[in-house]
């Protein structure tokens, strides 16, 4: 098909559609397709729809069709880096990359550059993979949103804080971006926005050069296929490993193979109360039809364990932002001195809530951390991993907020891993059924999500 067509073809696409690299690879040796034209037709798609939805802060185009190009070539040669070479990523925009700046939503940090890449990124680019641009967060990947539009319904939020990213993977101008996570800032707007969210074990992916520091921040892909997030984070902690003094990401060198689980667990969390209808019914219908499977379901109703850990006097939300508030108070007091008329009314509330803590606070609220993460852990011995939903259900309205975190807390505040499956469809917007498994068994959690997938996809 000659460009033009392409062209118009593409401006007149009004559905947003995933497109996975890993499949087009396929074609890329024989010469039946190539890096630098998948790329043409991600520009193509960026020059359609990013007027629209706003996912991106700053785009390096010549370099990217330069990479592109090599890519190309190494291909033809049989002498591609990696699996991932010539894939199209964005990154994130609290993650540093050396030819982009790393503004942070903030104008306190317009047009700053620190002059390196980050640890993934750096890694990303030996891969031979592509980095199209900067990715649309919240200010400074906290509450305040910028923006970004859900390409399902521009009157919608894409979610946060990753929202550049999860909209960019949406309509296929990347095949998977560099997000963050907290609490829920790669789960939700996953589900929001209809692609594969993957935020992995507490330190899995080396955050080096990335501004969120919090002892439950993660590095996290989204992506457009279970097989291209898998294989990005395994390209990434290839070359620079976990954060420091930790053993990173474990599993094999490509995507876990589909595995069924036996036994299932099903969480309510503390977001079940605000659930749409409509997403309760799409979690009980895959429930049925697991059960129907032969998958062994257990429930708060009969299993205390995971009883105790749904009733649990714990606000896990609180818990959380006690951790986090912490962790970051120093950095808002910071820039609430440097200029407290250049932040969000979000970020001067978030430095004053907790700038009473102690130390002995920190202690007792990490303390507490570990004694929930304990009682998770021995679950492991009754269930193969848990699932519940993304969040309470499709996009709300508005872009004053990214939406409700809830369902997204509890793998943050245990610290495991945590995917977002584009499974369900409430009102015309995608959810997701979230996977949740145990620590450093993140390729337990990925066969488990790859036959989850393969029999619940059917059942659409």
């Amino acid at each position: 098909m000659r460009s033009a067509e392409k062209l118009t073809r593409t401006k007149e696409r009004t559905k947003p559609a995933l497109r996975p690299y890993l499949a087009a690879t396929r074609s890329f040796a024989s010469g039946g397709a190539t890096p630098r034209q998948f790329l043409e037709e991600s520009l193509e798609l960026l020059e359609s729809w990013e007027p629209r939805i706003g996912a991106f802060v700053c785009t390096n185009l010549p370099e990217a069709r330069k990479a592109a190009e090599s890519s190309t070539e190494r291909w033809r040669a049989g002498r591609s880096l990696s699996p991932i070479d010539g894939m199209p990523v964005g990154v994130k925009d609290v993650i540093e990359t050396c030819d982009m700046p790393t503004q942070m939503s903030s104008p306190l940090f317009s047009g700053w550059r620190s002059e390196k890449d980050a640890a993934s990124v750096r890694a990303l680019r030996d891969a031979g993979a592509v980095i199209l641009g900067k990715t649309v967060t919240t200010e400074f990947a906290a509450a305040e949103p910028r923006g970004t539009r859900n390409p399902w319904n521009m009157a919608h939020t894409p979610g946060g804080s990753s929202s550049g990213s999860a909209a960019a993977v949406a309509c296929g101008i990347v095949s998977a971006a560099l997000g963050t996570q907290v609490i829920g800032s790669v789960i939700r707007p996953a589900s929001f926005c209809g692609c594969i969210g993957f935020k992995p074990t507490v330190n899995a992916i080396n955050r080096e050069g990335s501004h969120d520091y919090q002892s439950q921040s993660c590095t996290g892909i989204l992506a457009a296929s279970l097989q291209d997030a898998w294989q990005i984070a395994r390209e990434i902690v290839a070359r620079v490993g976990g954060d420091a003094g930790t053993p990173g990401l474990q599993g094999p060198d490509a995507m876990p193979s589909s595995a069924k689980p036996r036994r299932l667990g099903v969480l309510e969390t503390a977001g079940w109360h605000v659930a749409s209808a409509e997403a309760k019914q799409a979690l009980d219908d895959c429930v049925q039809r697991l059960k129907s499977a032969g998958i062994e379901i257990h429930t708060r109703h009969d299993d205390d364990k995971i009883a105790a850990l749904e009733t649990d006097p714990i606000d896990t939300a609180e818990l959380s932002n006690r951790c986090n508030g912490w962790e970051t108070r120093w950095f808002f007091h910071s820039m609430r001195d440097r200029d407290a008329g250049a932040l969000s009314r979000n970020i001067t509330e978030r430095a004053g809530k907790y700038e009473d803590m102690t130390l002995a606070d920190y202690r007792a609220a990490l303390k507490e951390r570990a004694r929930v993460r304990a009682v998770h852990a021995e679950l492991a011995a009754s269930c193969d991993a848990f699932i519940t939903l993304a969040a309470p259900s499709h996009a709300p309205e508005g872009l004053g907020s990214t939406g409700n975190p809830e369902f997204a807390v509890p793998a943050s505040l245990l610290g495991v891993p945590a995917l977002s499956l584009p499974l369900f469809e409430v009102g015309g917007m995608p959810l997701g059924l979230q996977v949740v498994g145990y620590r450093d068994r993140d390729a337990d959690a990925f066969a488990a999500a790859a036959w989850l997938m393969s029999v619940l996809a059917q059942a659409r």
